[in-house]
C-alpha cells in the first residue's frame, strides 16, 4: 500500500526544483508509505513522478518506485496490491520466456505486464486494488488507472499551466500551479449523498477517475482523454440475469470455494496481518475463513462503545472465542470518539460525512498497534442484498405503487401540511404497540414518498440527506448522476436488483470504500477486501435475488456458507450500524462547537449556504423537535473541512 503523486507541464527553471516540488507533494501523503520516497523527473516533457512506499511484499530496495523497465521506455507509480502477481509472473514467463525478475514484488509484475499486454488488456488480467500512473518516455504519454471497484483512489486535472494527479488532495494542493476553487455544484451533490459522488471532487477542475476506467493524457498535459471502462458493471449484471443456478447445496459450495480463494490471496504478505471483526456476517466470515486457512490464531480487533445501541464489541468477542483468534478490543469514551473529529477534515481532504469516520479510524489506529495489513468485510450488504432499506424500500413501493397518482398526490398535500407535532402529542396517549417513532420526521418523509413516478425514484429519496441542496448551496446546479438518471440504468428484473446495483456504483466506492482508505491510510494501514474480489462480484449477479433474501432476511446464501464455521444461534441478532451518537453529542458535549460552525453571520460571510435552513434545522434539533443530526452532520463537515483547506 503506497501513495502516487504527480505532474506534468509545468515549467520549471532546473531540474532540481522539479524534484523538489515532487518530493514535497509525495511528503504531504507519507502516512500512506512511511517506509520510502522515490522521485522521478523527465526533464525533456517536464513530467514528474513522486511515490510514498509503504512495504508489504519484497521489503527489499527491489521494489523501489518509481519503477523503470528494463527497457527504458517505461516508469511505473503504483499503489495497492495484486493479488494474482504470481499467476501473471507465470504467464508472461510461458509467453516470453525466462524474466530476469530483479525481486518479488507486484509492481515489478505489473509493470511487465503492462509493457507485454499493454494497458487495458493488462488490467482486465488483474485480481488486485490499485491505482496507478504509467509514464511512455517515447510515446510522450500518460496512462492512470484505478481498480474495478474502487478501493483505491486517484484524483486528476488541469490547475494553471499543469496537469496534476495523485492518491489524495493534498498532495495536488502542494503544486505552485494550484488553484484549489470550490465546485458549487459539487457541493450540491455532497450535501445530498454526504460525500461527492465521482467523477467530481470538492474542486472545480479536479476530477476521481471512476472505478474500473483508465485515463490517457498526452501533449504535455493539456489533452486529456474521456476515461475508458476496462470492465462493465452493468453489463456484468445484465448477462448475470441469464445464468442458470445450480442447487442451493452447489451454489452454497461455488461461494464457500471462491471466498476461501479470495480471502486466500488477501492474506499474502512479508508483514503481520488480521482482521477487523465487528461480529456481523460480513467480517465474521472473514475471520473464520482466514482461520480456518491458518496455522496460527488470525489477530482480530474490535472497537466497543459503553453507550447501548451502539457496542457491537460483546458480540465479536464471542465469535473470536469461537473461532480461537488472537482478539484485541478496546472500549472507547465519548471523549476519545470526540477527540478524532479535529482530525477528520485532514484526513479526508474534501467534505465527508458518514460518521462512521470515527469509529473506523479507531478501529484501524488500533489495528496498526499490532498489524501492518487488515482484512475487511465490506461489500457483503451491496452483493447479498443485506441492508435494511433495501427491504423498507421495496415495501413501500409495493404499497404506493397500487394507488392511482392524482390519489397520491393529494394524499401527499394532506401530509405535508399536517400539524406534525400535534400529531405526535397524540401519539402518546396511544398504547406503545401503536405508536410510531419519530413520528413528526416520518410524516414528510411519507408525504414526499407518496410523490415518486418509479422504485428508482423512491430509493434515490430514501438515501438523499438534502432533498433540495441545489436551493440551500448558493449558486449551485446539481450535476445529474446515475441516481437521478433512471434511463442509464441496466436492465434488470426489479427494484432489489436496481438498488443493489445504485449502491455498487455509488455508495459503496463514493462513501464505503473511501472512508476504509483513508481511515486506515492515516495511520499506515493496509485494508484489503476479499468480498470485493472481481470473481466475487460477478458470481453475486449470477445468484437470484430468491438465494439472497429469504425468510424476510438479507444475505442468506452467504448466511449458508458461515453457519460452516460458526454456530448460527452465535450469529442470530439484529444488524447495527458501525456508528457514533452524533444525534446525542450534538445536543451536549459538541454543541458549542456545532453552534460556532453554524452561526448565522459566519455562513453568511462565506456565502455558500443559504443559512435560514440550516438555522432553522439547528434550532428544531436543539429542541428536540426533529432529528436532523445527519443533515448538520453533512454541513458540520463541510465548515470544518472549509475552515482547514480554504
Amino acid at each position: 500500500m503506497c501513495g502516487l503523486s504527480g505532474f506534468w507541464g509545468q515549467s520549471f527553471t532546473s531540474s532540481g526544483e522539479a524534484q523538489n516540488t515532487a518530493r514535497r507533494m509525495a511528503d504531504t501523503i507519507v502516512h500512506r508509505g512511511p517506509d520510502d520516497l522515490g522521485v522521478w523527473v523527465d526533464d525533456g516533457s517536464g513530467l514528474a513522478l513522486a511515490h510514498r512506499r509503504l512495504s508489504i511484499l519484497d521489503l527489499s530496495p527491489a521494489g523501489h518506485q518509481p519503477m523503470v523497465s528494463p527497457c527504458g521506455r517505461f516508469v511505473l507509480v503504483y499503489n495497492g496490491e495484486i493479488y494474482n502477481h504470481p499467476d501473471l509472473r507465470a504467464e508472461l514467463e510461458s509467453e516470453s520466456g525466462a524474466f530476469d525478475w530483479r525481486g518479488h514484488s507486484d509492481t515489478e509484475t505489473l509493470l511487465a505486464g503492462l509493457r507485454h499486454w499493454g494497458i487495458e488488456r493488462c488490467l482486465q488480467k488483474l485480481n488486485g486494488m490499485f491505482a496507478f500512473a504509467l509514464w511512455d518516455i517515447r510515446g510522450q504519454q500518460l496512462f492512470l488507472a484505478r481498480d474495478r471497484m474502487g478501493e483505491k483512489p486517484l484524483y486528476y486535472g488541469r490547475s494553471g499551466n499543469a496537469f496534476l494527479f495523485g492518491s489524495e488532495l493534498k498532495t495536488l494542493a502542494e503544486h505552485p500551479e494550484w488553484r484549489g476553487e470550490v465546485n458549487r455544484d459539487a457541493l450540491a451533490l455532497y450535501m445530498r449523498h454526504n460525500y461527492v459522488p465521482a467523477p467530481w471532487s470538492i474542486y472545480k477542475d479536479i476530477f476521481k477517475l471512476p472505478p474500473a476506467h483508465f485515463v490517457v493524457i498526452g501533449g504535455g498535459g493539456r489533452n486529456v482523454g474521456e476515461p475508458h471502462c476496462y470492465w462493465d458493471l452493468a453489463q456484468i449484471a445484465e448477462q448475470g440475469q441469464a445464468f442458470t443456478p445450480g442447487s442451493s447445496e452447489e451454489m452454497i459450495d461455488e461461494l464457500d470455494a471462491l471466498l476461501r480463494d479470495a480471502v486466500a490471496r488477501r492474506m499474502m504478505a512479508d508483514v503481520p496481518l488480521g482482521a477487523f471483526l465487528s461480529g456481523g456476517y460480513d467480517s465474521t466470515t472473514v475471520a473464520a475463513l482466514m482461520q480456518a486457512q491458518s496455522q496460527r490464531p488470525v489477530k482480530t480487533f474490535t472497537i466497543g462503545f459503553h453507550e447501548e445501541g451502539y457496542n457491537e464489541a460483546v458480540h465479536a468477542r464471542a465469535v473470536a472465542t469461537h473461532l480461537g483468534t488472537e482478539h484485541t478490543e478496546l472500549y472507547v469514551t465519548p471523549d476519545e470518539a470526540m477527540s478524532v473529529i479535529p482530525k477528520l477534515p485532514g484526513i479526508y481532504d474534501e467534505p465527508f460525512s458518514d460518521s462512521s469516520q470515527i469509529p473506523t479510524f479507531l478501529v484501524s489506529q488500533l489495528a496498526r498497534q499490532h498489524v501492518t495489513v487488515s482484512l475487511s468485510g465490506d461489500g457483503g450488504d451491496e452483493l447479498f442484498y443485506g441492508y435494511s432499506r433495501y427491504f423498507k424500500a421495496e415495501q413501500i413501493w409495493g404499497k404506493i405503487s397500487r394507488l392511482p397518482m392524482p390519489l397520491r398526490s393529494a394524499a401527499r398535500s394532506i401530509l405535508a401540511h399536517a400539524p406534525a407535532r400535534a400529531l405526535e402529542k397524540a401519539m402518546g396517549v396511544l398504547p406503545r404497540r401503536l405508536r410510531i417513532n419519530h413520528f413528526a420526521d416520518r410524516l414528510p418523509k411519507l408525504a414526499e414518498i407518496l410523490a415518486h413516478p418509479s422504485g428508482e425514484a423512491l430509493y434515490r429519496e430514501l438515501v438523499s440527506h438534502a432533498k433540495n441542496p441545489a436551493q440551500l448551496v448558493l449558486g449551485a446546479s446539481e450535476p445529474h448522476t446515475i441516481l437521478s438518471r433512471p434511463d442509464q440504468l441496466p436492465k434488470l428484473p426489479g427494484l432489489r436488483e436496481q438498488m443493489m446495483y445504485l449502491d455498487m456504483v455509488t455508495y459503496l466506492p463514493d462513501d464505503i470504500l473511501t472512508k476504509v482508505d483513508r481511515a486506515s491510510m492515516a495511520v499506515s494501514l493496509e485494508v484489503r477486501v476479499p468480498l470485493l474480489d472481481h470473481r466475487m462480484v460477478e458470481f453475486a449477479w449470477r445468484v437470484p435475488t430468491e438465494y439472497k433474501y429469504r425468510d424476510g432476511q438479507g444475505k442468506w446464501l452467504l448466511r449458508q456458507v458461515l453457519h460452516r464455521y460458526v454456530p448460527n444461534e452465535l450469529m442470530e441478532r439484529p444488524k447495527m450500524g458501525f456508528g457514533v451518537p452524533i444525534e446525542h453529542w450534538l445536543r451536549g458535549p459538541l454543541r458549542g462547537w456545532a453552534e460556532e460552525l453554524l452561526s448565522e453571520q459566519r455562513l453568511r460571510e462565506e456565502g455558500f449556504f443559504d443559512p435560514e435552513p440550516i438555522r432553522k434545522k439547528w434550532q428544531e434539533h436543539l429542541a428536540g423537535e426533529r432529528r436532523w443530526h445527519y443533515f448538520l452532520w453533512d454541513v458540520l463537515m463541510f465548515q470544518a473541512w472549509l475552515e482547514e483547506w480554504v
